[in-house]
């Protein structure tokens, strides 16, 4: 049955999410540890990149701080579950809260009531994409609290917006000193609305691989710019100095009302977790 094959897949996509940050966040690690001369920011790399083999190789999660469960999706006119999707990966969260196991997450905003198992009114956070396919693909994405604390918004007059965009980045980096675990990923979105700039900015910032560019030149070279910049700050891992403060940054936009100019600003820690998986209607599936 197709839905048992989404579920099955599900699964072992928040596993693989869970224990370990992406592969690519991994080799930025070890490549900043190569080229860290702070000889305390060397030994924090050293023990992330330690904290890593043991979680792979233990097959548990890599940080205690088993994040918010996100799914980034994309559905395929053509796959015959669609209103199923929800109910089926909000299961697998269930399931593998309790086996893997992690660390319950999801709690009322009033009540403080915890359900214990990764779920709840908005829990797991969907964002679904419908495209021309036969296909479901998505990417689950546990996003920690620690990182979610220093982020920020604004709504700026866009005749000030481009002169102010770097100074507010530099300054949300510094008012979030250690607290996102730092080497970050600092995602930018840019948009009409806050709410926009900030879907924006959490895309950016999580789901997008290290060392890529934003393919338009100029958005690329301000990434580029950005990130010397921060690393420029001396903060360093966990705050101890150094020379890698972020591992990249990364700027989506979508099309602004005339009047306003919106920023998002969202960090994503040294463990930024992703996986994802593409399953066909006939039954077949990849893990991405």
């Amino acid at each position: 049955m197709l839905d048992q094959t989404v579920l099955k897949v599900a699964k072992e996509v928040i596993v693989r999410a869970s224990i370990g940050p992406a592969l690519d966040v991994t080799s930025a690690l070890k490549k900043a540890q190569e080229t860290e001369e702070n000889e305390a920011a060397k030994v924090q790399l050293g023990a992330i990149l330690k904290n890593i083999e043991l979680s792979t190789t233990e097959k548990a999660a890599v940080c205690q701080d088993t994040g918010f469960p996100n799914f980034f999706i994309k559905l395929g006119d053509r796959f015959p579950l669609r209103s199923k999707i929800y109910d089926i990966l909000t299961q697998a969260v269930r399931e593998v809260t309790k086996e893997l196991p992690l660390r319950p997450n999801t709690v009322h905003p009033f009540t403080e009531k915890n359900p214990g198992d990764n779920t709840g009114v908005g829990a797991p956070w969907f964002e679904v994409e419908l495209f021309d396919g036969d296909y479901l693909e998505f990417y689950y994405v546990p996003k920690g609290g620690g990182t979610e604390l220093p982020s920020k918004a604004f709504t700026l007059p866009p005749g000030i917006a481009m002169k102010e965009l770097p100074r507010l980045v530099l300054e949300a980096v510094i008012d979030a000193g250690p607290m996102p675990c730092p080497p970050v990923i600092v995602g930018i979105g840019i948009g009409p609305s806050v709410d926009i700039a900030a879907k924006l900015a959490k895309k950016a910032a999580t789901l997008r691989p290290v060392g890529s560019r934003h393919p338009e030149p100029e958005i690329a070279k301000m990434e580029e710019e950005l990130l010397k910049a921060i690393n420029k700050l001396g903060m360093g891992v966990h705050g101890v100095g150094g020379r890698v403060t972020a591992l990249d940054v990364h700027i989506e936009y979508v099309y602004r009302h005339p009047a306003t100019f919106s920023i998002g600003i969202v960090f994503s820690c040294w463990a930024t977790r992703r996986a994802g998986a593409r399953v066909y209607s006939d039954g077949r599936y990849e893990f991405i």
